[in-house]
């Protein structure tokens, strides 16, 4: 029997570092990971996200994708035959965004965001106070691979003016019900994880490791 193809996409300036603790059963399953790449100028999330398919190798893979990533996965099944798309601690449409995030578009708030410091992490953590906040912010410095200017701002302008109003009934959807970025109230159809935060990928592995072999081999309702 050929093993189902699995592409993994991190979140929002992060590394595949995030799913080392992701184990899908390797007879069944062929896993590769992919890294966001710097956009060029200019570039639409739909061009990104058509540029982003030439690294996918096989046919009819299951995307996987986090947060942002999982945006991207959604924009990228356009352009590709996909067994099945899954979406992590994500949206599947700007209908499930928060109101500051809305906010944000609105005012264009989110061109404030001083990148600065989260390409310089390290000078942020001299500046944070209390174990919890250093526990992070090493957990950030570990995680977040991509500190380019370039991409930051861009990512984060894709995110908050993602235009799809119309959701893929498709798409696989887990969440968690105590996610802080996108507020479980907003969404509408997941399954939800109980005690879920938006970095369940890390700390919810044992639940996805033990479903989401069963949640890619399930066939479309």
């Amino acid at each position: 029997m050929s093993k189902i193809p699995v592409y993994f996409m991190p979140g929002l300036a992060a590394s595949v570092a995030i799913f080392e603790r992701i184990k899908l059963p390797e007879t069944e399953f062929e896993v590769v990971f992919l890294e966001w790449e710097i956009p060029l100028e200019k570039e639409s999330l739909l061009a990104y996200a058509k540029r982003m398919t030439k690294k996918i190798k096989h046919e009819n893979p299951v995307l996987i994708g986090v947060s942002f990533g999982g945006i991207l996965v959604q924009e990228m099944a356009g352009f590709l035959k996909t067994r099945k798309v899954i979406i992590i601690s994500s949206v599947k449409s700007n209908l499930e965004f928060p109101k500051r995030m809305l906010i944000a578009k609105n005012t264009k708030a989110y061109k404030l965001i001083p990148i600065g410091l989260v390409q310089n992490i390290e000078s942020l953590a001299k500046f944070s106070f209390g174990k919890k906040v250093n526990q992070r912010l090493k957990l950030y410095e570990k995680f977040l691979s991509v500190r380019d200017k370039r991409y930051l701002d861009w990512a984060i302008e894709q995110v908050i003016l993602w235009n799809r109003i119309v959701v893929d009934e498709n798409v696989i959807h887990i969440h968690g019900d105590l996610d802080d970025v996108f507020p479980i109230k907003y969404i509408k159809n997941c399954i939800v994880v109980p005690g879920g935060t938006h970095v369940m990928i890390l700390n919810k592995y044992k639940w996805l490791n033990a479903n989401l072999p069963r949640i890619i081999k399930e066939e479309m309702v």
